[in-house]
């Protein structure tokens, strides 16, 4: 279903949660909201939980935002999206937050409007007390696709079949999103099942263009991106 408000486009699915025995326990979800931050073109968003052994979608859509809004003034569309993310938060309760952080663009005023995005999103989610993990493109691609240059197509084809869906999330920034969701899961899965620290308090550290999440406090050793970890794959 598609809904169409205010330069919204939005997706839904209902998924009944049912109970893990007869005395109608729910299992313990870990939910994520990802984030797929964009200057020119809209801002995609994907909600997806997991108990550990599944993942599944709840919900996903893209922000547009009119020519005619934008003009309105500076910070019209930095505005929306705050509206939008505080709605997302809100709503659906994430216990964490996910974004592709900006590290490549075609110039540098294309750089700066994405970190402005990119601030409003760190912004919504300090407000409501929620932890943002950043992850660069390849590592997004790589833990999700399994390949770190993969094309979108292959992105938004893996994302269908990790979180069993009935067809390619549209559009493509909204299969970004959900994405950046599903490689925050594998982070977080891989964190719990070593007894790692928190993502949170790990060693944040730059390494030329990119940016690394230091594991080494548990293990001695340092990943240099998500590809050494082991990639979630689809429940058939």
């Amino acid at each position: 279903m598609q809904i169409f408000w205010r330069g919204y486009v939005e997706r839904r699915r209902l998924v009944a949660v049912s109970g893990n025995d007869g005395r109608n326990q729910k299992p313990a979800f870990f939910r994520v909201l990802g984030i797929d931050p964009a200057a020119p073109g809209p801002t995609g968003y994907g909600v997806v939980e997991s108990d550990g052994r599944i993942s599944r979608m709840v919900h996903y859509g893209a922000l547009f935002i009119t020519a005619k809004r934008r003009k309105e003034s500076s910070g019209a569309a930095l505005q929306d999206v705050h509206v939008l993310l505080s709605r997302l938060i809100e709503e659906y309760k994430p216990d964490a937050v996910a974004v592709e952080a900006v590290f490549a663009a075609l110039n540098v005023r294309a750089a700066l409007r994405l970190a402005e995005v990119r601030g409003v999103v760190l912004l919504a989610a300090a407000q409501h007390n929620i932890v943002v993990h950043s992850y660069s493109p390849r590592e997004v691609k790589s833990s999700v696709a399994g390949y770190g240059h993969a094309d979108k197509r292959q992105v938004q084809e893996m994302v269908r079949a990790l979180l069993t869906m009935q067809e390619i999330p549209e559009p493509e920034h909204a299969a970004d999103a959900l994405a950046v969701a599903l490689c925050h899961l594998q982070a977080e899965q891989t964190r719990r099942r070593f007894s790692l620290p928190p993502l949170s308090k790990q060693v944040r550290r730059a390494r030329g263009s990119a940016v690394i999440d230091s594991l080494g406090a548990a293990t001695g050793g340092t990943y240099s991106n998500l590809s050494s970890l082991p990639r979630i794959v689809p429940n058939r």
